[in-house]
């Protein structure tokens, strides 16, 4: 009896010590680190989604977001909000610098918010500011608030003007929160400067600290939507076709200005600003423009090109005043190089190489329009033969023309009957 029951005990003691080793073997997980900086767009959205698949199944403590934005879209701060409440591990909002706009919503979708010194978070106030808009996003920043345990009046008082708390914010202004205010009225729940300390003071266990980087695309997204760089890379790309078409054949400048609008369309194709639509008219548009180039005069292809362009380009902007100012700005520098180009490339050893400086001298055997009428009636001797188009001279002067009827021997006497356009038509005689 006695034996039975110390094999009972033996058998208990050795699952607890298993048990045991298992659990003291378990470590704890990883903290992950998303940065949610610059403009927020499609790219980043989709950027934040696919950094929290790949870490689905991993050992994750907590994940902090390392926040400094100005705003964005606030569709696909929304999409980012769901994302983060989703999950089933702490969230951290850290607030680095700055958190506005559509920031501020990302900011309380988390479960605890951490400021640094000197950071700020509010100036939420939507664009356009709708009464429509403004209260769908007044709304979701309310809601999102309450969820998670935020005073809901101050989230609402960074959007709303109409908002006033006595103390804090008047009416007519939005709410715009320091570090030390925000953690006085209780709004964060910490302030830090590093991760480590944010981690400390949240009291949260982790085995390591892992900074996840921006992959190309985000990258790239957010450079080519900051208004002044888009001024200046569709400025460059107008440039470029400026020295374009002061430059004989398909050179330099048309491949500058190509790669800076491909550069342009693609960073906003990134960011989700932008579609397959816009670049179909901005080719549209210059397709139009390279017929009126052809063409005599300006007409309906110039004026359709213009528009086309123009339109293409606000079309692919994150908003119809990022898209005027970058146009605006990119038009007078393309103008300012024309001039000069123009006036100093053929007196410049190394602008003169890019410069279209070839004149069209009589001498040299080419004639205007205005000259070549001056020819008919006149006689001459043809240098080739016509079949029908060949080489005359009158008066040393060697001229294209076409005879009026078919094969004309060389060395024979022809008369200038009529010009065609820009052509001299000739006829033979005895």
């Amino acid at each position: 009896m006695l034996r039975r029951n110390f094999g009972k005990v033996y058998i208990i003691i050795v699952v607890m010590i298993l048990v045991s080793s298992f659990g003291f073997a378990e470590n704890d997980g990883d903290v992950y680190v998303i940065p949610i900086t610059g403009e927020i767009n499609k790219a980043t959205s989709q950027f934040v989604n696919t950094q929290l698949e790949n870490i689905k199944n991993k050992n994750v403590s907590a994940v902090i977001f390392e926040i400094d934005t100005y705003g964005g879209l606030i569709s696909e701060a929304e999409k980012i909000k769901e994302s983060i409440m989703s999950l089933e591990i702490p969230t951290i909002a850290f607030v680095n610098k700055k958190a506005e706009s559509a920031g501020v919503l990302i900011t309380i979708s988390n479960d605890y918010i951490v400021m640094a010194e000197g950071a700020s978070i509010g100036s939420a106030e939507t664009i356009p500011n709708t009464e429509k808009v403004m209260s769908m996003w007044v709304t979701w920043l309310r809601t999102t608030a309450e969820q998670n345990g935020r005073d809901s009046e101050l989230v609402a008082a960074m959007a709303d003007k109409d908002i006033e708390i006595e103390g804090i914010v008047k009416e007519g202004d939005l709410l715009n929160l320091g570090h030390k205010w925000a953690y006085d009225l209780g709004f964060a729940d910490a302030i830090a400067n590093n991760y480590n300390q944010v981690l400390k003071k949240l009291n949260l266990d982790y085995e390591e600290i892992k900074p996840i980087e921006k992959d190309l695309q985000i990258k790239i997204a957010e450079i080519v939507v900051n208004p002044y760089v888009a001024a200046a890379i569709l400025a460059i790309g107008f440039i470029g076709f400026v020295i374009e078409i002061l430059t004989p054949g398909f050179g330099v400048g048309g491949t500058i200005g190509l790669l800076a609008f491909a550069l342009f369309f693609g960073g906003n194709m990134l960011a989700g600003n932008s579609n397959w639509g816009a670049v179909i008219l901005f080719v549209v548009g210059l397709i139009l423009l390279l017929v009126e180039a052809v063409a005599p005069g300006f007409g309906i292809p110039g004026i359709g090109g213009i528009i086309s362009v123009v339109l293409s380009v606000i079309m692919a902007s994150s908003s119809i005043e990022t898209a005027i100012m970058s146009l605006a700005f990119a038009v007078i520098l393309a103008i300012i190089a024309a001039v000069l180009l123009i006036k100093y490339g053929p007196k410049n050893p190394y602008l003169d190489r890019i410069i279209l400086s070839t004149k069209q001298e009589n001498k040299k055997g080419y004639t205007s329009n205005q000259v070549k009428a001056s020819y008919v009636g006149k006689e001459g001797l043809t240098l080739t033969t016509l079949r029908p188009a060949g080489t005359i001279l009158i008066d040393d002067i060697r001229l294209d023309v076409v005879s009026e009827g078919g094969f004309i021997a060389k060395n024979s006497k022809v008369k200038v009957v009529k010009i065609e356009g820009s052509k001299i038509i000739v006829r033979k005689i005895d």
